[in-house]
Parts: structure tokens; sequence; C-alpha cells
């Protein structure tokens, strides 16, 4: 089959042609249709994600949408045919979705929505996993309460918002000017991080109380703002980028919580993978009832056309999740 191979940290991407994968006990073969990309790709690609723990030579990609090709033993609800998504490999030992087949752990996938086609189902698993187990498995939003997604225009932030809005949450993101709209368009209330000081909008939203959860997609000085705008005693700061180091002052003082995302983990460790495929079967009913729905960029890429779409993200130039098609 043809792939994308990651030979050495810092080099180029190559496609070339592997061996074909078959479904093990416990996998399915997918033919993959779509791949998505996300930031994290590009971080491994340059040698920059040792969490990730992924050993060379490697194809990459973490989110796939496909249809199932093979089923090992053992696997119980899946058929082929199946059409199917998941964020299945691209990191550790496993492969990932930018090649044309992948043998992946069956717990790790759901079947696609199927309002969607494979290039907006592969934008999916990563961003909703993640603001699910930040929002729903975490903090357990529910109605009446105040949500504040930092970067509510980026990929997690966007199906964040829906996540929350429903769930019963009034929801507000932050956001650079030219984003505000996006923020608007997926129902929540908009604030523009360069026009007011996190205090300022917690003055004018909450009067003072602060958002009952924050969820900081952005990370560095973001999570030191986060503390700082969570409610008093009851409220929760969720991150997915808590990396370098940081105050707790702020939080302990206002007697709140804080939960870290590390959505590779039953990757890495094989703990906890079917989580992944009930959270991604909870998505697929939202997307296919109308309360979901991804922000993709409108440009095509396929395997031959890797590194251009790693410099779309790595640019910022993406108007929404950059996908890679793969034809057969």
């Amino acid at each position: 089959m043809r792939a994308v191979v990651l030979e050495e940290f810092g080099a180029p991407l190559v496609l070339k042609e592997i061996e074909r994968p078959v479904a093990g006990p416990g996998q399915v073969l997918v033919r993959i249709e779509a791949s998505g990309v996300n930031p994290l790709d590009l971080k491994i690609s340059a040698g920059q994600a040792a969490h990730a723990r992924r050993t060379l030579p490697a194809v990459l990609g973490l989110d796939l949408a496909g249809v199932v090709e093979q089923v090992g033993d053992g696997v119980t609800g899946f058929t082929p045919g199946d059409e199917v998504y998941g964020m299945t490999g691209g990191v550790g030992d496993l492969q990932g979705s930018l090649a044309q087949y992948a043998a992946v752990d069956a717990r790790l996938l759901a079947p696609k929505p199927r309002s969607l086609d494979m290039r907006a189902a592969a934008a999916l698993p990563l961003v909703t996993i993640t603001a699910w187990e930040g929002l729903v498995d975490r903090a357990q939003v529910h109605t009446g309460q105040k949500v504040l997604m930092h970067g509510g225009a980026g990929g997690i932030g966007h199906v964040g918002i829906q996540i929350a809005l429903a769930r019963g949450a009034e929801v507000f993101g932050t956001g650079a000017p030219h984003s505000l709209k996006v923020i608007e368009e997926f129902g929540a209330t908009a604030i523009d991080r360069t026009a007011e000081t996190p205090q300022e909008y917690v003055e004018r939203l909450t009067g003072g109380e602060g958002f009952d959860i924050v969820y900081d997609t952005v990370g560095g000085p973001v999570l030191d703002a986060s503390f700082a705008s969570v409610r008093t005693y009851t409220g929760h700061v969720l991150s997915a980028l808590g990396w370098g180091t940081h105050s707790i002052a702020p939080l302990s003082f206002r007697g709140a919580t804080y939960s870290g995302v590390f959505t590779l983990a039953p990757m890495l460790t094989g703990r906890g993978r079917e989580h992944h495929g009930e959270i991604l079967r909870e998505i697929t009913a939202l997307v296919d009832s109308g309360r979901l729905r991804p922000l993709l960029d409108p440009r095509r890429f396929g395997l031959s056309d890797v590194a251009e779409a790693h410099a779309a993200v790595a640019g910022g130039t993406a108007t929404g999740k950059i996908v890679v098609s793969v034809d057969h």
C-alpha cells in the first residue's frame, strides 16, 4: 500500500510503498478515505513531541475516516463495509492514518456520522474526544453553567462550544478579532481577547463571580488567565495544553479545581480505549441530530500533498481543519 513515512525527525516526509497490514485479534482493517491533520503531527515530525513516544520509521496521522475491510478475531460490532471513524494511531508504535490502510484497535472506532462525508468525519475525532473528556468526563458540564472556551474558534474550541451548548450550558469563547464571527456562528458569546483583560470580561459577563468551567485550549499565559477567571469554590479549570510552569495560587485562593486532559493516554498505554469509541458514538449522535458540525478548511490535499497540508497548519492559514484525502 502507499503511505507517507517519517524516516527521520526533521526530515521531509516520504511517500512510498509499504506492506499492507492485516487485522489481528481485536483489530479492524480500515480502508482509509481521509486523514485529519493536527498540530501534533507537525510537532512529532520535527522531533518536538516526546510525550507522543513516536518510534521511527513511522506513518503519522491520528484521525481517520474510512471503510471496514476486514475484521479480526474477537471483534464484534463491526462488519466489512461499515463506515467508521476514530483517533487510532500516529503515536507510540501505532501506525497512523496517512496511508491507504491501517489495522486498528476496534475499541477506538465508532460508526461514522451518516450526515458527514469522509473528509468532514476525519476532522472530528481528536478534537471532539479532547473536548468531551474535559467538559463531560472531568467537569460534568450541565444546564445553568457558564462555560468559557479559550480559543473558541480553534479545533477543540469550536466543538467544545457545541458540546457544552448541547448539554445546556451558556457558552463564551475568546479569540482574536478575526475569529469572533466564527465563535458567534457556533452559538457562543465571543470575547475579543485583545480588547479586554480577564478581569474585565469576568466582571462584565459574570458579575465578578467567575465562570463555572474554563477550558484552556491555547496554553501558556492563557492557563494563568484561566486560574484567575474561574468561579470561587465550585469552578473547574481544564487544560489540554498544561505545559510549562504555572502558579496555582490564584486557583487555590478560589478553592477551585483543575484537570489536565491528555487524550493520547489510551493509545499509548492501552488502557481505556473503549471509552474513546464510546465518546465518538455520542459525537455521532450529536452530529446526526444537527447539534454539532466540524469547521473544515475547503482546500483539498492528497497523500502526495502532505507537506503542503502540514505547511498550511504551520503557517496559520487554515480556516478550519485540514484534511488529507486518501485515494486508492
